[in-house]
């Protein structure tokens, strides 16, 4: 699709330019707040399954980072500051730098690590790698705070494989066949308001809104 790709590398410039105040101002306060790097840089895979690295602003101390990939809220390793990036997404901004030079979209599934796509369906994962992974997308949305739900299980880790992840992957396929340009501005949309200070989500029915969905379209 040119126009998105288009849309894409308008919107990330602009964006950049725009919030360039603010991403100066959180790297200054990520890199006072802790010791280490401001930016956060990991291996996921991209579109046709190659190998990108993702931009983000740190959240964890730097002795943390190389632990599970999985973060519950509540996790030791993150800092003060990255307790309020969390909360508001803003440590999502660099990846407009991903969206600018072609390795992420503003709206497509959410990149995963390697060992987590390597659990997706190969079906699934044959329809999903067609895309550009996006900031954001319909299943970022429904586990917009996905975190509380992981402080809530005994096994994080096992929880996000058996429960979280295969619901993210039928979301994934979903948003694959059915996207559409008008359907990504409603998706970004979506996401500023449920971002929004006063706004926030309730994970726990995010989740049983798309278990419902999901029962409902194995019913057809």
């Amino acid at each position: 699709m040119i126009g998105k790709r288009v849309f894409d590398v308008v919107a990330s410039a602009v964006g950049l330019l725009l919030l360039a105040p603010v991403l100066a101002v959180l790297w200054v306060v990520v890199r006072i707040d802790s010791p280490g790097p401001a930016l956060y840089r990991q291996t996921r895979v991209g579109r046709h399954g190659r190998p990108f690295t993702i931009l983000k602003l740190r959240r964890m101390h730097v002795s943390g980072e190389g632990g599970r990939s999985i973060t519950p809220a509540g996790d030791r390793r993150i800092t003060r500051a990255g307790r309020v990036l969390r909360r508001t997404r803003l440590d999502e901004l660099p990846q407009l730098l991903n969206v600018l030079v072609g390795s992420m979209s503003l709206v497509g599934p959410r990149p995963e690590v390697p060992a987590y796509v390597a659990q997706w369906d190969a079906s699934a994962r044959d329809v999903i790698l067609t895309l550009r992974p996006g900031i954001t997308d319909p299943a970022a949305i429904a586990f917009l705070h996905e975190d509380r739900l992981l402080a809530e299980a005994p096994d994080p880790e096992d929880y996000y494989v058996s429960v979280i992840l295969p619901e993210k992957q039928r979301l994934y396929v979903r948003y694959a066949r059915e996207r559409s340009f008008v359907g990504d501005l409603r998706t970004i949309g979506a996401t500023l308001l449920r971002v929004a200070p006063g706004r926030p989500a309730d994970a726990a029915a995010s989740v049983g809104a798309t278990t419902s969905r999901s029962a409902s379209d194995g019913a057809h």
